[in-house]
């Protein structure tokens, strides 16, 4: 299990997993029966646990992935149900970063709020890097959120992530509960105020 980041994340280095198909749903990441977890710990376990029962060869049962920390998928990744489990599970496991052609937005808003900023590339430069990382498992991928330049190898590529969240993620604001707690003091006198607060 990996602990989320702090303060600002300017870029992401590590090497990649290679994840392809579109339109793979919150429920193939983490199936809905490990959704009565309300610590996160251990869901990393259960990563694609349907898809990996059914395909010995899938990505994240190959031991050429261990320890990667960039998932490089293809369009419309984390759609479906809004179960924040699924990045959850993904950020346990060491993911730091994805790189994908498009994401759902809920999975986008609830992966920025762990760290892990998501890329938006192009197919063809995609389909590049994960041809790379199948043939070359040990290549280092860096994505830099304030550029959105991808490289790895031979390959450089502009990846964005929606203005909002890289100014966040730049800034060290992508955690919202950390600021709340960096200010309670704070936190606690606006309650105070508040009638409908302070009376309980």
């Amino acid at each position: 299990m990996t602990a989320s980041p702090a303060g600002p994340i300017l870029a992401v280095a590590g090497r990649g997993l290679p994840l392809r198909g579109h339109d793979i749903d919150t429920d193939r990441i983490m199936p809905a029966r490990f959704l009565r977890s309300v610590t996160f710990e251990g869901l990393e376990q259960h990563l694609f646990e349907d898809d990996r029962a059914a395909d010995p060869r899938h990505p994240f049962n190959d031991e050429r992935y261990a320890g990667a920390a960039i998932l490089i998928v293809n369009a419309n990744f984390g759609c479906g149900s809004s179960r924040e489990h699924a990045p959850q599970g993904l950020a346990q496991s060491g993911i730091r970063a994805i790189v994908g052609e498009s994401f759902s937005e809920i999975f986008q808003g609830n992966a920025a709020i762990l760290g892990v900023p998501c890329f938006a590339a192009d197919p063809l430069s995609l389909d590049r890097l994960q041809t790379l990382v199948e043939h070359t498992p040990a290549v280092t991928i860096d994505a830099h959120v304030d550029t959105g330049v991808i490289s790895a190898g031979p390959l450089r590529f502009t990846a964005a992530v929606p203005p909002a969240l890289r100014d966040a993620f730049i800034s060290g604001q992508w955690n919202p509960t950390a600021m709340l707690l960096d200010r309670f003091d704070e936190v606690r006198l606006v309650a105070d105020r508040l009638p409908y607060v302070s009376g309980f």
